[in-house]
């Protein structure tokens, strides 16, 4: 019997929404604060019709929808195996067209921002561009680790799909040596990185918002799911049944 055969007969609409309530309420207070941080801002410049500051706002609400996005489909498909009643074996394939765009939109954007926000963070254009490349070089050795250990099917949340995900052992390797919260922890700063390497405040906001939020994901979405899927006790509730 699998996990997933497990988990699904024991939990109610009370676990799928777990954590939620909090994620929207800090949600809502990581937009104020983006507001706050961000208001005066001018936009410097337009690409595709927007400017800077557009483009700020605009990957912030992307990477709103691709948190509310996965917190959905992560709790819908561990719950209740929504994409696969619904897709049969073309759920993760399904799945991950929707994931990874949405997450490659999220360096996408900012990146676009930072370029038309260039050189508002002011003077010190020498330390911002210094400290702006030490954290993309730990940034992209945590990306390199991720594809090369870690893969990107996993990071898609593949064990909410397919037992053989949920079967792996945890990654060591890498920068996954340094932390269990590569992605989050480390990779994460690669936006803070492009952000001081053009010296753009909008874009340092952003990187801010997006960071944190990242952790409210965490803590609100995979957290939960992680007991249910990794924690002990169903294996023993399954024998005493």
């Amino acid at each position: 019997m699998s996990r997933f055969d497990l988990i699904r007969p024991r939990s109610g609409w009370r676990d799928i929404l777990e954590g939620q309530p909090q994620h929207v309420l800090m949600l809502a207070l990581m937009l104020c604060g983006a507001a706050y941080l961000l208001e005066g801002s001018e936009s410097q410049g337009r690409f595709l019709g927007l400017g800077s500051l557009g483009w700020a706002w605009l990957s912030i609400w992307l990477a709103v929808a691709h948190q509310i996005v996965v917190a959905l489909g992560f709790r819908l498909q561990l719950h209740r195996a929504v994409f696969t009643h619904a897709l049969g074996d073309r759920d993760f394939a399904v799945w991950q067209a929707i994931f990874l765009p949405l997450l490659v939109a999220r360096p996408i954007t900012l990146l676009v921002t930072a370029w038309l926000d260039a050189g508002s963070l002011g003077d010190w254009r020498g330390v911002q561009i210094l400290l702006g490349c030490l954290l993309l070089v730990p940034a992209a050795y945590t990306m390199h680790s991720v594809l090369r250990h870690f893969t990107i099917p996993r990071a898609a949340g593949g064990d909410h799909f397919r037992e053989k995900y949920h079967a792996m052992p945890i990654v060591r390797a890498g920068a996954f040596r340094w932390t269990d919260n590569a992605m989050y922890g480390i990779a994460f700063l690669g936006l803070w990185g492009i952000a001081l390497l053009f010296g753009s405040w909008q874009a340092l906001v952003v990187a801010l918002f997006q960071h944190a939020y990242i952790w409210v994901h965490m803590y609100t979405v995979e957290a939960p799911d992680m007991r249910w899927l990794y924690g002990p006790g169903l294996e023993d509730d399954a024998r005493d049944d």
